[in-house]
């Protein structure tokens, strides 16, 4: 299904999860703004998709901080004059160390960028939906396999995970009387960079180190397109998608 016209927002679009997403919605027919912490590395990825007949929008935007959150919507204005979708993507870990070894700064650098930068990106979203004609739009929430169930000594990102739920249902709630929905897409061991580490053996709850399955990050965008694609009358509240036989079901 074409979505023609729609103008969407990835965070987090540099890399990973983002950079596919961004590019399955080129493929859909959105225009797409594309917002990541580094400059040159996002609009390499925006450069590619132009050059590619795509209409592709690069921001420099780091989504923890609000001034850089107000500039990135500032300039969707003044590009398209709307938004139809976000996809709150951006996001950091801590080091895998015992809770008791955490900086309070490492807690906070997690909670900054994954809870409050989705808080303040969904904000600016409700903001430029609520008054745009048609008015509505979309957000989708990267939530994580971790918003159900911990791995060992990730108390910060899995403490962020749990409450991007909470966004999500609060958002889905209050987006009623505006037209916007909101869903959420947990997502579990998605073949990009950061997650290779999984098929070299990531410790398990039982102590253990294993080898874990990827599956490849394309069907995370094509199930985020998928969510994108309905209506709005018709919301995805949550989707699970993982690689099948990853330690989720059963974890522990």
């Amino acid at each position: 299904m074409t979505q023609a016209g729609k103008v969407a927002l990835v965070t987090g679009a540099a890399r990973g999860i983002g950079k596919a997403t961004a590019l399955a919605l080129l493929e859909a027919g959105y225009r797409v703004v594309l917002a990541g912490r580094t400059a040159e590395t996002v609009e390499a990825v925006a450069a590619q998709a132009r050059a590619d007949g795509h209409d592709a929008l690069a921001v420099q935007c780091d989504v923890a901080d609000e001034a850089s959150v107000d500039r990135l919507f500032a300039k969707i204005r003044e590009t398209y004059g709307r938004l139809d979708l976000l996809f709150n993507n951006a996001g950091v870990n801590a080091p895998g160390i015992p809770i008791d070894e955490l900086t309070v700064a490492q807690w906070k650098a997690v909670v900054d960028t994954n809870l409050t930068g989705s808080f303040l990106c969904a904000r600016a979203a409700f903001a430029l939906m609520k008054s745009q004609d048609p008015r509505g739009g979309r957000i989708i929430n990267n939530g994580s396999i971790s918003a159900h169930a911990p791995r060992p000594n990730t108390a910060p990102y899995t403490s962020t995970k749990h409450a991007i739920t909470g966004l999500t249902k609060a958002l889905s709630l209050d987006g009623r009387a505006h037209d916007i929905a909101c869903g959420q897409i947990d997502i579990g061991n998605a073949g990009t960079d950061l997650a290779s580490r999984m098929a070299r053996g990531v410790p398990q709850a039982n102590g253990e180190i294993r080898p874990e399955p990827l599956m490849d990050v394309a069907h995370v965008a094509n199930a985020v397109v998928h969510m994108a694609s309905l209506p709005l009358e018709t919301n995805v509240q949550f989707m699970t998608v993982m690689a099948t036989k990853m330690p989720f079901v059963g974890r522990g």
